[in-house]
């Protein structure tokens, strides 16, 4: 059951992190914009448009990393579970 339902969360966690890659790529690509200022609050733009896709993309791929933690953590618990459950039928 719970590698199922690890399985499922991996799958759903890969699709989200590849459409926030690929929204951050298509930020990166639009080049309207003569000027960009990287600021402690994000991204200011001559082009309103631009600096709000990009400050978007920035909490993105912020989400992204906090997805794949919470994944990897997943994933840790399992595998103790799991070698906890041969230690204890083996009787080792």
């Amino acid at each position: 059951m719970a590698v199922g339902g690890l399985t499922v969360a991996a799958g759903l966690t890969a699709a989200g992190a590849a459409w926030v890659c690929s929204y951050t790529l298509d930020a990166f690509h639009d080049s309207q914009s003569a000027a960009l200022l990287i600021t402690d609050g994000g991204f200011v733009s001559d082009d309103q448009t631009l600096g709000h896709k990009l400050t978007s993309a920035t909490v993105a791929l912020r989400n992204v990393r906090d997805f794949a933690l919470a994944l990897a953590l997943g994933c840790l618990g399992v595998a103790v579970g799991v070698v906890h459950r041969v230690i204890r039928f083996q009787g080792v």
